[in-house]
């Protein structure tokens, strides 16, 4: 590959943030061609939480440009700011937006501070330092301190707004990575793949990256293998998929006894996972039935929720009501599709009523869905809608959870067990392509945004419907192919 080097061009805002994500990611977004990204719904989903909450917070309309500055705005956007590192390094930022507070700069009585959207619930590294590095840039143009910014973020309750102090040592480590970053961004190769892999489903790079990874059988690759139990596999000499499979359960289990009992105890079965990866035939763990309570069901009602964990509201609570032939056999042929769409945000005790009704019309039937989130929810709406503990121990007590239950009884030729990885290795596919959770969750935001709210036979509901249809179809392909090796 040819490197592309830095050289003299400035470190941005945006590489600063792709480098605390994954130093990898900040040298592709630099070095590699831009057509090997795939689109991810999880920035359009960002942008459209950063535009809610700016909407909320700001009082009047802001004023664009350094221009902005001069006239002494309320609020200021649209700035390009440049300045350099005492190691004289060029950077540049371009900040959401910059608040008008009570000082003195080079324009006046009057000084300003710059301020950031938060993502999920908690201000993280990546959104401190970006803020740190506009009030750097700042203090440079306006010749006056920033001790502040603020973080903001519009949610189920309203706006919150955090104030986040820049600290002696948050300018040493802005200043420090800095360094760090035009260090490794300036080397020909890219860095390696992250040990944290569990982030790259957020990524652009992702399915470049996952090919990389396949090819190399990096450890990463292996189910139950996180980033602190590969880097303790490379301590002990073990450095890729073929040399676990080819290691022996007590010479790994003694290597990792100094790392604890829990590291010492998975040996063996971090050994077999990679065993299944490489031979790609599944393993059983269990010779016992894994969904006796299919044996003699006449039906089951297959389960999942669409929601915006943001505003804390499942949106989508999907059925698939699916009964027995009269062969006993199973046949998706006989699947009705009934879903119950929660429009409202304080529409829960509609929905509860639906929801019990929907388990009471099919009373004998078990509900089976894929993780805990059906499960945890729906208990949370009970608990919420008053429901005794024995009432709800009497519903969910039909809930049968296909993924405990898969890992319980078999060890499958996949890097992880998601509903998306399994259902696919079983030849199941969605409908579209690249549909999943996050871009369910957009379609929902842009029809919540758009003119046709009040229509509730719209595209972006469809697909909404589609996709969510697709989750239960596929849950229940894990569940059939469990029973045919019953």
């Amino acid at each position: 590959m040819t490197s592309h080097i830095l050289g003299s061009k400035a470190i941005t805002d945006r590489i600063l943030c792709s480098w605390i994500r994954c130093k990898r990611k900040a040298w592709l977004d630099l070095n590699e061609n831009n057509q090997k990204k795939i689109w991810s719904p999880h920035r359009a989903l960002q942008l459209d939480h950063q535009h809610k909450s700016v909407e909320e917070f700001l009082q009047n309309s802001p004023q664009r440009g350094v221009q902005g500055f001069h006239r002494g705005a309320e609020e200021v956007v649209g700035v390009r700011l440049k300045g350099v590192t005492p190691l004289g390094l060029s950077i540049e930022g371009h900040p959401l937006l910059l608040q008008k507070i009570k000082g003195k700069s080079c324009w006046g009585a009057f000084s300003y501070i710059p301020i950031a959207v938060r993502q999920g619930h908690r201000v993280t590294r990546e959104k401190r330092l970006s803020l740190a590095f506009w009030g750097y840039l700042l203090e440079q143009l306006q010749k006056v301190e920033v001790k502040y910014g603020l973080v903001i973020s519009k949610g189920s309750n309203g706006l919150e707004v955090e104030k986040i102090i820049f600290t002696t040592k948050i300018k040493y480590e802005l200043l420090d990575s800095l360094k760090r970053i035009n260090k490794d961004i300036s080397k020909g190769d890219p860095p390696d793949l992250t040990s944290d892999r569990k982030k790259c489903n957020l990524c652009s790079w992702k399915d470049f990256c996952d090919k990389k990874a396949a090819q190399e059988g990096d450890l990463s690759e292996v189910n139950g293998v996180g980033a602190k139990r590969k880097n303790l596999l490379q301590e002990v000499g073990i450095r890729d998929l073929s040399q676990l499979a080819s290691t022996s359960s007590n010479n790994l289990s003694n290597s990792l006894s100094k790392y604890g009992e829990a590291h010492q105890r998975i040996a063996s079965q971090l050994i077999n996972q990679a065993r299944v990866q490489i031979n790609l035939v599944p393993k059983r763990l269990a010779e016992k039935m894994l969904l006796t309570e299919l044996k003699f069901a006449e039906g089951v009602l297959i389960y999942d929720i669409e929601s915006d964990p943001d505003a804390k509201h499942d949106f989508l609570h999907g059925f698939i009501c699916l009964r027995r032939q009269k062969n006993r056999k199973w046949s998706l042929a006989n699947a009705e599709y009934k879903p119950i769409l929660n429009f409202e945000y304080d529409n829960e005790e509609k929905i509860w009523k639906k929801l019990k009704n929907r388990l009471k019309t099919f009373k004998n039937f078990p509900v089976l869905h894929y993780g805990e989130t059906e499960l945890r929810s729906f208990y949370k709406l009970a608990k919420r809608q008053g429901e005794s503990e024995e009432e709800i121990k009497e519903m969910t007590i039909r809930f049968i959870d296909i993924h405990a239950r898969l890992k319980e009884g078999w060890m499958l030729p996949v890097s992880n067990y998601s509903l998306k990885n399994v259902a696919q290795w079983l030849k199941f596919r969605w409908t579209h392509r690249r549909s999943n959770g996050a871009r369910a969750l957009l379609w929902w935001r842009q029809w919540r945004g758009s003119n046709e709210i009040r229509n509730q036979k719209s595209k972006k509901l469809d697909l909404i419907l589609e996709y969510n249809k697709d989750d239960c179809i596929a849950t229940w392909k894990v569940a059939e192919w469990i029973l045919s090796k019953e």
